[in-house]
């Protein structure tokens, strides 16, 4: 000790002092050499001390203080040393380098109070570089790697930037300065820049990134020699922690470094052709991210590792093409010059089999319209790939898509915005492609579209002028589909608040009955299948019943919701409140969410009382021409018209909101636009006003007002203005005080109509001036016909001496001048409005002896002189005086109409009864008309009978046997659209056959379902095809193979649900019908019975064909069955029939003959009914026993399917007793079919 030579002032240290002296001594020491410079000449004297301060005493002493001071001693005495260091020994500059990086672990706590010192200590060490020493030693890397540890482990917040540089100073040099960087030591460095590390420490984070860029140069052959053995050759070192980050480690170099990167993108390539899965899928993530993010270059520097990741959008892999697509969103937003390759890239995956993929590619443009809305909007081929998306073969793929488009469809015509004008067109397809879902079959589309429309389409919330001048530019602009659906939608809706407004009367019953619960649980199963997933949905509306009993506010919170005249604001405010009560609205509340879903479908927040007043005015403006016309949008020519079809619709879904006196008083004035269009529409308001409230009962001033405008229309207007004017006021005068809330409910021969004494003067005004010359003819027929249908007891005489004189005598019958002063039609077809003026008047004529027929219901004499005129002007093919002198067009007009009023007429039990055989017959030959637009129509009028008012106002099954003819259709498109007119029909007659099972069982609806069963429409087509002029032998073959393609024409869509199908009631009903004979009188040559019975050959032969034997089957159900006597009579020998008709080696009947097991008695009026068990799906859910009778239809009522599921709302029905009896036998004809009242 006594060698040492220590600073002036300094006092020696030795093994003895006690700590507090030491740590005096060291201070005093250390202040010394801080101060000491480099060029004093005494500074090798000091070599003794500096290697006594690196004895293991001073090093390991148990004072942090004696430590630390003695660190900042030795880092002084390195610094005045420099270069030349006093220590030689290399354990010993280990131990000291060692030493330094414990002592410089107290800089984590910058608020220690040694804190300074462990500063000057980094400062120092940083300055002078002096872990560069350790390039000297052996195992130098360790040590640096120790140091590098404890640099990234204590770095944190508080730390200044002053101590992040000197520690960046003091690595730094061990980097850019070492002949050989170690893997470990590279390791340390680049796990901090990756997860979980990078989140865990982001000051680590932070320390790395400025060291990986201020050493780049020097780290770059390094770290390509490191990807270079880990990418290319595949040699990984388990201890190297980050070779399982190996692709985020990339992503983060080129963050931190782009250039560091250069060498190794390329390398990537191979990893792009792996044929591993896994490594795709991480070179493609990666690659996606640097390439797609907003500033990178890499698509310009790499372009051919660019082509190879957009080539892996058609990986097999479906995961990666999945991860691809995903990118596919940052392309567009941050790369435009690349946008034509993503777009085709999408194009080509929208397609993909994997319908993860498909809802990728819509979500990635959907999410890039709502960051950068110019960029779809502008890009005509990103938005068709979402809109055929919307037709997509999944839901959740069609219902982001459908969403994406209202989204957009918001943003650039409902919100305010500064965007083109032809931007806006080149969007405003989306509306229509949006109502166009709900042609969809499954329920979630059509709840969609009808939320879409209130939120995006009218948005709800807007005030009530502007979201009314949204809904003029929506329905000014719609297509024919979209404005029917837009019609479809507010109808079904409507519906449904009527279900549900009659569920929810139901609670307010005290006492709930076994009787009460069963029809609450009936309207709770048809409220659960407007619902998706009906069995779920069923719970959930059960629960809500029971908490409505329970929370009066429930209760009174849905009857708010369900008024009729509800404003928007209220009806969304007592919303809100129902479902605040119902639960958190989280996914997993499916009881909230089918409530919701069921609240949707009710709630009336499009239109009220201020809105309709509002959307008048808007209607006048346009009718005027007014400014309003371009702001809106809508084109000028069209917006008049169609803002009145548009008020018509609305006064028949939402009639209570247009009841205020301004609101009509405007609606009368609109009567004074002369346009053509302007009163038929305005005056059908008021009709569907008057069914809801008639005019006398709510302003009677306005209807006296009304009545004289009407009954110029009626007299001297067009023929529209006519119809509508006549309907208007009787509509508006039948007085609920008296019962009736609609004219086309009042049944005259219970109920007698008020007349307005308006009509005593039309009438009157009718027997003087209708005649031939009168200008206004056509007017005045139209007006004759509607005022004998409304009102046929009131004007009994007269309006029968004007039919018989002025209509029959000197119209239809009156033939036709040889020069006819107008210029005719050329061809087979014409439009309507370019038929002749007298011809015209003769197709109303026709029109006016049906409404005549169906007021009068039962005079069955006129009836059957009207059908045998009828069926005169289709059996003379329209020339009914045979003359010769009407043009082709205007007898295809004349045969189609009669055709068409014929059916009419047939759809009114009594005078629609009164047509015989022959003439059931003549009539199927219009399915074969020569000219395809009379055969279009009235297949068209024939699916309409047959379809509405189930069961009571429709056509009886008899009619369903014309379908068989359009097996001989030559037109592809004509026959596919029939086909589907087949399928509707069979399938809404099943489904109320259903219905009607699962609602009562009362045996007395037996009878009266049997003529809606679909199955029985076999023993009609029969008939029909043995009297088709076509068919004329039973043994030509080329006849047969045409006959048996009408036959499977009807066959088919009948066996199309095996569910629904029963073999043994085909077999049995065929051979029934071979077990009778032909019922006309021209079939006393036998050939209709061998043609008939051929037929039904054929029949069996297709149903065996398509079913086999039928030993699979297991359906069953009671069923009498009886032959219509119109069409079928016993044969003269009652015998039973099993010969075959049919050749034997074209035609094979796999069951053979019948065997006696399964045979059938023939049956009729007078012989015993012979009960055969079949079943099909249509009385599954109850003991139905359906009997087939060929008795007259009754003044029985069934219920109407008006609100039935088959109508897409599903009403309760309910049943008087004793309202179902057997119908008395007056002459047989077809199935019997049930009363009931005209529309």
């Amino acid at each position: 000790m006594t060698d040492v030579k220590y600073p002036s002032g300094c006092r020696p240290l030795t093994e003895d002092l006690g700590t507090d002296e030491l740590i005096r001594r060291l201070k005093t020491l250390a202040h010394a050499l801080q101060a000491m410079g480099q060029d004093e000449k005494h500074v090798p004297d000091y070599i003794q001390l500096a290697l006594m301060l690196v004895d293991e005493y001073f090093l390991q002493h148990s004072s942090r203080d004696v430590q630390l001071l003695v660190a900042c001693c030795i880092a002084d005495i390195l610094r005045v040393f420099a270069p030349e260091a006093p220590y030689k020994d290399q354990d010993q500059i280990k131990a000291i380098f060692m030493f330094f990086i414990k002592q410089l672990n107290g800089l984590k706590d910058p608020k220690d109070a040694s804190f300074k010192r462990y500063f000057y200590l980094l400062e120092n060490l940083a300055f002078v570089k002096s872990f560069n020493m350790c390039f000297e030693i052996e195992d130098c890397q360790k040590i640096f790697c120790q140091l590098f540890a404890m640099m990234f482990r204590i770095i944190n917040d508080d730390h200044s930037t002053k101590v992040k540089n000197f520690m960046i100073d003091i690595m730094s040099p061990l980097i850019t300065e070492a002949d050989n960087l170690t893997t470990p030591l590279l390791d340390l460095i680049l796990i901090n820049i990756v997860e979980p590390q990078k989140s865990a420490n982001i000051h680590a984070y932070h320390l790395a990134e400025q060291l990986i860029q201020k050493t780049s140069y020097a780290l770059e052959p390094v770290i390509k020699i490191f990807f270079n053995q880990v990418l290319i050759l595949g040699k990984i070192d388990k201890n190297i922690t980050v070779t399982a980050k190996m692709y985020d480690l990339i992503y983060e170099l080129y963050q931190i470094s782009p250039n560091l990167m250069c060498s190794v993108l390329p390398q990537l390539e191979c990893k792009l052709k792996s044929t591993t899965e896994i490594e795709r899928m991480k070179a493609v993530s990666l690659l996606a991210r640097m390439f797609s993010e907003k500033d990178s270059q890499l698509s310009k520097k790499h372009t051919s590792l660019l082509r190879m990741l957009l080539g892996r959008f058609c990986d097999i892999a479906a995961a990666i093409r999945v991860k691809c697509v995903q990118s596919s969103m940052h392309f567009l937003l941050n790369h435009p010059h690349l946008r034509k390759e993503i777009t085709d890239c999408l194009r080509a995956r929208q397609h993909d089999s994997d319908e993860t993929v498909r809802y990728e590619v819509v979500m990635a443009i959907v999410a890039t319209a709502k960051r950068e809305f110019n960029i779809v909007c502008e890009s005509q081929d990103l938005l068709h790939i979402v809109r055929e998306r919307t037709l997509d073969k999944k839901f959740k793929i069609r219902k982001e898509a459908m969403n994406g488009l209202a989204f957009i469809y918001k943003r650039v015509l409902c919100e305010p915005n500064d965007l083109s004008l032809d931007l806006k067109e080149s969007v405003s397809w989306i509306k229509n492609k949006i109502l166009h879902g709900y042609y969809m079959p499954g329920i979630e589309d059509r709840l969609l579209v009808e939320r879409l429309l209130i939120t995006c389409l009218v948005p709800y919330k807007l005030p009530s002028e502007e979201r009314m001048k949204k809904l003029y530019l929506l329905l000014g602009t719609l297509d024919d589909n979209a404005m029917k659906a837009f019609m479809e939608i507010q109808k079904n809706q409507m519906k449904t608040r009527k279900t549900v407004s009659d569920w929810v009367k139901m609670h307010h019953t005290k006492e709930l009955t076994q009787k009460m619960q069963n029809q609450l649980n009936v309207k709770q199963a048809i409220i659960c299948k407007l619902l998706p997933d009906p069995i779920k949905a069923a719970e959930f509306i059960a629960k809500f019943s029971v908490n409505m009993r329970k929370d009066a506010s429930l209760l009174r919170y849905m009857e708010i919701i369900l008024k009729r005249d509800v404003s928007c604001k209220e009806c969304a405010d007592t919303m809100s409140l129902l479902l605040k009560k119902l639960g958190n609205p989280m996914a997993a509340n499916l009881y909230y969410n089918t409530v919701k879903m069921l609240i949707e479908r009710i709630a009336s927040v499009m239109v009220d009382k201020e809105s309709i007043g509002i959307l008048i005015s808007l209607v006048d403006q346009c009718m005027q021409r007014g400014k309003i016309v371009e702001e809106m949008g809508v084109p000028s020519e069209e917006a008049g018209e169609r803002g009145l079809k548009f008020l018509c619709m609305l006064s028949y879904i939402f009639s209570a909101h247009f009841f205020t006196d301004e609101t009509l008083g405007h609606m009368i004035a609109l009567l004074s636009h002369e346009e053509d269009y302007a009163a038929p529409l305005i005056l059908k308001a008021l009709v569907h006003l008057g069914r809801y409230q008639p005019l006398c009962d709510i302003n009677p001033t306005v209807l006296e007002a009304l009545a004289s405008i009407c009954k110029d229309f009626a007299l001297t207007g067009t023929v529209k203005q006519a119809k509508h004017a006549v309907r208007c006021i009787f509509v508006n005068v039948q007085t609920q005080m008296t019962g009736s809330a609609g004219a086309d409910s009042i049944n005259p021969a219970t109920k007698t109509p008020i007349v307005h004494p308006i009509f005593n003067e039309i009438i009157e005004s009718l027997r003087v001036t209708l005649s031939p010359q009168d200008p206004y003819q056509h007017t005045k027929i139209c007006t004759l016909g509607h005022i004998a249908y409304h009102m046929p007891q009131a004007f009994l005489t007269p309006v029968k001496n004007m039919i018989a004189r002025r209509v029959v005598k000197e119209l239809l019958i009156q033939g036709v001048s040889e020069s006819r002063d107008c210029d005719l039609p050329v061809g087979d077809w014409c439009s309507k409005e370019m038929l002749p003026a007298d011809t015209l008047c003769k197709l109303d004529a026709l029109k006016t002896m049906a409404r005549w027929l169906i007021g009068l219901r039962s005079d069955e004499h006129a009836a059957q002189k009207t059908f045998r005129m009828l069926i005169a002007f289709i059996n003379q093919r329209g020339d009914l005086l045979e003359q010769n002198r009407l043009c082709p067009a205007e007898k295809s007009w004349l045969r189609l109409s009669a055709a068409c009023a014929m059916l009419k007429i047939c759809e009114q039990k009594g005078v629609g009864d009164q047509y015989n055989a022959e003439q059931y017959f003549n009539l199927s030959q219009v399915m074969c008309d020569p000219v395809s637009e009379v055969r279009d129509i009235f297949a068209q009028k024939l699916h309409k009978g047959l379809g509405k008012g189930l069961p009571n106002k429709c056509l009886p099954l008899d009619f369903m046997g014309y379908y068989v003819l359009v097996g001989r259709e030559t037109e592809k498109r004509q026959s596919e659209v029939i086909r589907n007119y087949v399928e509707m029909d069979v399938n809404k007659r099943r489904e109320y056959i259903k219905t009607i099972a699962t609602m009562s069982t009362d045996s007395k609806n037996d009878a009266q379902t049997a003529y809606l069963l679909p199955d029985f429409m076999l023993a009609f087509a029969i008939p029909v095809l043995a009297h088709d002029p076509a068919f004329t032998d039973y043994e030509d073959r080329v006849q047969l193979k045409q006959v048996e393609k009408c036959l499977r024409f009807i066959l088919e869509p009948l066996m199309m649900k095996r569910e629904a199908f029963s073999y043994s009631f085909y077999v049995n009903l065929i051979q029934m019908m071979k077990n009778h004979q032909d019922t006309t009188p021209n079939a006393e040559d036998n050939s209709y019975n061998l043609k008939m019975w051929a037929a039904c050959d054929l029949a069996l032969y297709i149903i065996n064909s398509k079913i086999g034997d039928g030993s699979t089957s297991s359906n069953s159900f009671p069923v009498t069955i009886h032959l219509p006597e119109m069409y079928y009579k016993p044969l003269d020998k009652p015998d039973n029939n099993t010969k075959v008709y049919i050749p034997l080696d074209t035609y094979t009947l796999a069951s053979g003959p019948i065997s006696a097991a399964s045979k059938l008695t023939s049956s009729t009026a007078v012989s015993a009914p012979v009960v055969k068990k079949i079943n099909t799906s249509a009385a599954s859910s109850a003991n139905l026993t359906l009997r087939l009778v060929g008795d007259k239809r009754t003044t029985d009522h069934l219920p109407s399917n008006e609100n039935s599921p088959t109508n897409a709302q599903d009403n309760a029905v309910t049943y008087d007793d004793g309202s179902i009896a057997e119908p008395p036998a007056k002459r047989t004809r077809g199935p019997l079919r049930a009363g009931r009242t005209v529309s």
